[in-house]
């Protein structure tokens, strides 16, 4: 029987492992941490969440969604996991980092069918099926490989980590609980600011000393992940339209909207830890304290991790990928995860299902298949495979992704309800047919 190598063991690289190893097909999931590190895990969990602890929104007719709807019909081991260590986040779901992280190790650890292997692993698989799931911060001599194989030059973003606080040092009477629009329950933390409050946050912001130095290139940062200084500096206002944008928000202390607002968002079970939503920095860790203790009830604010930057990097899939995610020069190698392009902890976790779905048909002699382009993850898949070579940038799910509706339908509503009707009808076919 043959063996499933995965490198890589985040989100793509577990869900890829684990479905590979309930089809009874032996895996070895390599991982290189905590022997070799980066500079933005902090444990040796695997699938450690690095940047938010929220997966986005379940709300049925939105982009995100629909995507965690039909991952789970494909049998999503994260989302199941997810859901014994959600935290209270309105409408999002939101998880415990480090118990989710512990859950998935736990699980994979204990497979039969999987060895976990931790050592850094350098050189490619040249005639054993392998899935290449090594993420955004894959190591520098891995990375050198993959661009020797692909005949490539390496595309890069830089990415952006929000600081987190603990509860405890927060001056609750200076803010208040809310989710915006009253969506969920009040699981926000919002700390309003008037006129002259934020005018003082932002020019402290846009006068900030960061850790790349002052030069900015627009380019080099992905739009969800921009760094609050960045967008700061593009105007006055862009924080009020941005992260800090009051709508759907009521202050009862003054009955009415404030002028900008910092949401903070619950990260571990017990709810002793928050994180500042929309805030990924590179601002220096000194100047953090400064800055962020101007927000109103953050004065005493006590930082357990502050903003940080680092790269990330990911491939050219429409030159080198299939749609099935599999290298065109070699198709035995598939990658999955935030490598692909694909942006955002369900996204690529959604390629990790299809990578697994696809090598475990190809050392059955099938041939691989994925969702139609209906459904989200076959329009990801669809969007990463297609896109302009010369301008690939990262990609969300979005529901702009999807192809029209036959005949359309202009009701903004009613459209969201017939994609995502479309789309669980064309992913529970593409489920059935992978157990003909």
């Amino acid at each position: 029987m043959a063996v499933v190598n995965v490198i890589g063991g985040g989100l793509a690289g577990c869900e890829a492992a684990y479905y590979v190893a309930n089809q009874g097909i032996d895996v070895k999931l390599w991982e290189m941490r905590p022997v070799t590190n980066t500079p933005v895990h902090r444990t040796s969990y695997l699938a450690e969440l690095v940047c938010s602890n929220s997966l986005k929104s379940e709300q049925k007719y939105t982009a995100q969604g629909l995507l965690k709807a039909e991952m789970r019909t494909l049998g999503s081991l994260l989302l199941k996991c997810a859901e014994d260590t959600r935290v209270p986040a309105g409408s999002a779901l939101a998880v415990d980092r480090d118990l989710f992280a512990k859950s998935v190790t736990g699980i994979i650890e204990s497979h039969p069918h999987i060895e976990v292997i931790r050592q850094e692993r350098t050189d490619l698989f040249t005639d054993e099926p392998a899935i290449i799931a090594t993420g955004p911060l894959t190591s520098d001599r891995l990375w050198f490989n993959l661009r020797s194989l692909t005949g490539t030059e390496n595309l890069f973003f830089y990415d952006a980590v929000a600081p987190s606080i603990t509860v405890d040092s927060l001056d609750m009477s200076k803010i208040f609980r809310a989710s915006r629009y009253g969506k969920g329950s009040d699981d926000y933390l919002n700390c309003p600011l008037t006129k002259e409050e934020y005018e003082k946050f932002h020019a402290a912001l846009v006068e900030a000393d960061v850790a790349e130095g002052h030069s900015i290139d627009r380019k080099l940062f992905f739009n969800d992940c921009m760094p609050v200084e960045v967008i700061a500096r593009r105007g006055i206002d862009t924080l009020r339209y941005g992260p800090m944008r009051p709508v759907g928000l009521t202050n009862p202390a003054t009955n009415s909207r404030p002028y900008a607002v910092v949401q903070l968002r619950q990260e571990d079970k017990d709810g002793r830890i928050y994180g500042l939503v929309g805030f990924q920095t590179r601002i220096k860790w000194g100047e953090q304290d400064r800055i962020f203790r101007m927000i109103p009830g953050l004065e005493k604010a006590e930082f357990v991790r502050y903003g940080m930057m680092h790269r990330n990097s990911y491939i050219n899939s429409p030159q080198l990928l299939l749609p099935t995610l599999q290298l065109k020069s070699q198709p035995h190698l598939l990658f999955a995860g935030q490598i692909t392009g694909v942006e955002g902890y369900m996204e690529s976790a959604a390629t990790g299902i299809i990578a697994g779905i696809n090598v475990v048909r190809l050392v059955k002699n099938l041939e691989p298949v994925i969702p139609s382009e209906n459904t989200m993850i076959g329009a990801l898949l669809r969007f990463i495979s297609t896109a302009d070579k010369a301008n690939f940038q990262p990609i969300n799910a979005s529901f702009g992704l999807l192809p029209d509706l036959i005949p359309p339908i202009k009701d903004r509503q009613k459209r969201y309800q017939g994609y995502v009707e479309r789309a669980m009808l064309a992913v529970r076919e593409y489920s059935e047919l992978l157990h003909l």
